[in-house]
């Protein structure tokens, strides 16, 4: 067989990848594009509409009698239904119930006697003979055929909201030495599981084990009144970065030492007695030999714990508070989003704006993590 043809099989590999990365960042780019559509046209037709025309059935309400003018002895309101969507009026009727009732330019007469006009444009005109009672203003229900429309206004909106800037730098001040942190402790703890020899070292990794199962919301509570009593013994306030740092050093242990010390475990034994022959103590050999060799599981834990910590908003508001000036960027976008989240403009722009750093920590830590693969090689003497 010869070698420049490829097994069914690999072709099958090659395209499931393909499919699965399809899938992965399908969402990704609906969001993206999402985030910079029109928010009349977000509401009402999915992404993948973006780029054709959409036909949408819209209900508008027309000024009350303060907006009439007098022209040539008869009274007028006028104005134009479509606002800022652009497009064109195929159909419009005085009711919902009917929004096909007229064709554009076609007049309806009212109850009241006055005289209603949509041109094709949108704009409109109520003509009446004598004044305009005092009232709600007449509804319009019309059809449009709405063209695309893209817009930077939603990302203007979240990015100049009153607190983001700030909330931004808090979510960077928890994020990461919330990621070192546990990394700087899982290293060494990994380390003496994998190769010290001691007393209850495997009740240790059984412990450890044990702890990746227990639910966060059930230790959630119970850790804040303890740190709340160790604070208030040694005098230091309740609501600090210090303790929303211990917080998730002690929720992130647990995965760090297991998946470091799996790692550190199945590196070459002979290294470390290699290295202990030539004097080195166990301190060195950890520093010198362990670490570099680790860093891909190294890296791997941090973009897990940077991403967790990043999107984190329980634990943050039981640790730190809900004040404005303690308050996370995912917390400032929750409130920006109001408490029925209807505001999809925004909930697209600042799901975007919240995924950013984290990209940029991956792809960052990638190139890292390809390079600790490379350097973990061991060359012979």
């Amino acid at each position: 067989m010869s070698s420049s043809k490829k097994s069914p099989l690999l072709w099958v590999v090659h395209l499931s990848v393909l499919l699965i990365v399809v899938l992965w960042t399908l969402p990704t780019a609906g969001l993206l594009i999402s985030s910079f559509r029109d928010k009349n046209q977000l509401a009402t037709s999915g992404w993948w509409t973006a780029l054709t025309t959409s036909t949408q059935n819209v209900v508008y309400r027309a000024p009350d009698a303060s907006a009439q003018v007098e022209k040539d002895g008869k009274f007028v309101i006028s104005g134009n239904v479509l606002e800022n969507r652009g497009g064109v009026v195929s159909a419009w009727g005085t009711s919902p119930m009917k929004p096909a009732e007229f064709a554009p330019g076609g007049s309806a007469t009212l109850r009241d006697g006055s005289t209603l006009t949509v041109q094709a444009d949108g704009s409109f005109a109520l003509v009446s003979d004598k004044t305009i009672e005092p009232g709600r203003g007449q509804r319009i229900a019309f059809t449009a055929e709405i063209p695309p429309r893209f817009t930077t206004e939603n990302y203007k909106e979240v990015l100049t909201a009153e607190g983001i800037g700030s909330s931004f730098i808090n979510s960077l001040t928890v994020a990461i030495p919330s990621t070192v942190i546990p990394i700087l402790v899982a290293a060494f703890a990994a380390y003496a599981l994998a190769w010290m020899k001691f007393p209850g070292r495997a009740l240790l990794i059984a412990l450890v084990v044990g702890l990746l199962v227990v639910p966060l919301q059930m230790s959630l509570i119970p850790l804040l009144k303890f740190y709340n009593g160790v604070g208030g013994y040694f005098g230091v306030p309740s609501k600090t970065y210090l303790g929303i740092w211990l917080a998730h050093t002690g929720f992130g242990l647990p995965l760090a030492i297991y998946l470091l010390r799996n790692y550190m475990a199945g590196l070459p034994r002979e290294i470390m007695e290699s290295a202990r022959v030539d004097g080195a103590s166990d301190f060195e050999i950890f520093i010198k030999i362990i670490l570099p060799l680790s860093f891909p599981a190294l890296a791997s834990f941090a973009i897990f714990q940077f991403l967790w910590t990043w999107n984190d908003l329980l634990v943050a508001m039981v640790f730190l508070g809900t004040g404005n000036e303690e308050l996370v960027l995912t917390g400032r976008l929750v409130n920006l989003l109001g408490s029925r989240g209807g505001n999809w403009e925004i909930l697209t722009a600042s799901a975007f704006i919240t995924i950013i750093v984290p990209l940029l920590v991956f792809f960052t830590l990638q190139r890292f993590l390809v390079r600790g693969l490379l350097a973990g090689s061991v060359k012979g003497g």
